[in-house]
């Protein structure tokens, strides 16, 4: 009897250690998050340039209109050009936000503006150097942030028929010490082709012939970047192995995740349905602490007990109502994340079987890394689970606490 009850007391003290242990290590990474969290940007210090890119309305005339994001291009221009009276005030209607002001500041400085981009961006006509000409205003908009878009018309020198257009594009480079691995995204029309490629440092050309197999390469590499280097998407899927219990949840997780997000994303990217980033990216955050927070429940809720499967009934999936849960709520978020993936390719236009290629490849793209990123993280995971259960929990609730919390600030910061 003496025996039992000691063992009783034993198991309580143990069980009340690990509760305060739990709570130590949350509290820790809860703070930790806060101190070190990174940005509010969805993809840190990088930028993607958006260009079109048609004939002209003359014989040899190639139209372009490029959106260029407006502080990053108000910097570059300035240090380009020496124009400090331009950063100046482009840097004053910056943090007054005015959409207007920051117009009339890039029109004053229209030539330096122009100057830089005809410097970085050029269309040729075969081996031959078109010439660039501006055309109307210079017009501020706003897509997640503002964009400054310039529209320029190029005459290129007569040539046989037979002869393809090559843009190239080395804007934002790394040796300009503002951004890294800047991105053009091109929509073109043009020489009876139609399509989109990627330009940066690696693959700064693009011949309107371009072959298929190059571009489906070039989106594919997109997507697979677009989420290895998007910490909010990272954190979401670490969030989703963190919580998940064995490894058909976490596949089956991915799997709703893909599908939900692959229908927004195509939708989206078409022009069907329209979201503005200033809502989608604070829902993307609150996203994150969610799925995160729906583990640390859990943990603390159900400590030892956390992983336990309460199976009512068998079937091909076998989830518990937990798990049915679990994937609704995955599958709603995954919507909204399938808005932010198109807005960061930032293509809409009229449906063609070209683009709708492409899209599915940069989707592939992401998924690809999805999977690795699972390959490489659940099993070790699932090991030390089974063989340390308190430390698989205390890890994953460290995981969760310090994703949620991240979570939590962004949706903070981009709220206001």
């Amino acid at each position: 009897m003496g025996a039992c009850r000691r063992r009783s007391i034993t198991i309580v003290a143990s069980s009340r250690r690990f509760g305060l242990l739990l709570f130590t290590i949350l509290i820790a990474s809860v703070l930790l998050s806060m101190a070190s969290a990174p940005p509010a940007s969805a993809h840190g210090f990088s930028t993607t340039v958006y260009g079109d890119i048609s004939a002209g309305h003359r014989a040899h005339q190639v139209r372009t209109v490029l959106d260029v994001e407006y502080d990053l291009f108000i910097t570059s221009v300035a240090d380009f050009e020496d124009d400090d009276p331009l950063f100046r005030a482009g840097m004053k209607a910056w943090d007054a936000r005015d959409l207007p002001s920051q117009q009339r500041v890039v029109n004053d400085h229209r030539d330096s503006a122009v100057g830089y981009l005809t410097e970085r961006f050029a269309v040729f006509g075969g081996s031959r150097a078109c010439t660039p000409a501006s055309v109307g205003d210079i017009v501020v908009h706003l897509r997640d942030v503002p964009y400054a878009t310039v529209q320029l018309d190029w005459t290129c020198p007569e040539q046989r028929h037979d002869v393809r257009h090559v843009v190239s594009s080395s804007l934002f480079g790394d040796a300009e010490g503002y951004v890294r691995n800047a991105e053009t995204i091109i929509t073109y029309d043009l020489d009876d082709r139609r399509g989109s490629a990627v330009l940066d440092a690696k693959s700064p050309e693009l011949v309107i012939q371009q072959s298929i197999g190059k571009r489906f390469w070039e989106f594919f590499r997109l997507g697979a970047e677009h989420l290895y280097t998007g910490i909010d998407h990272i954190l979401f899927l670490l969030a989703l192995i963190a919580g998940s219990r064995r490894l058909r949840e976490v596949v089956l997780a991915a799997t709703t995740f893909t599908l939900a997000h692959s229908v927004t994303f195509v939708l989206a990217a078409l022009g069907v349905v329209r979201a503005p980033a200033v809502i989608i990216e604070p829902i993307i955050a609150f996203s994150i602490a969610v799925v995160a927070g729906w583990h640390l429940w859990r943990l603390i809720t159900r400590r030892e007990h956390a992983n336990d499967i309460d199976t009512v009934r068998t079937g091909h999936l076998a989830l518990d109502r937990p798990g049915w849960a679990r994937l609704g709520v995955v599958f709603a978020f995954g919507l909204i994340h399938g808005l932010g993936f198109a807005s960061a390719l930032g293509i809409a236009e009229p449906f063609s079987w070209s683009l709708l290629s492409s899209l599915v490849v940069f989707n592939l793209g992401i998924e690809f890394v999805q999977l690795v990123i699972i390959a490489a993280t659940f099993p070790a995971l699932a090991v030390l689970r089974r063989r340390r259960p308190r430390i698989g929990l205390l890890l994953t609730g460290l995981i969760a606490g310090g994703v949620a919390s991240t979570g939590l600030v962004w949706f903070v910061q981009r709220l206001l």
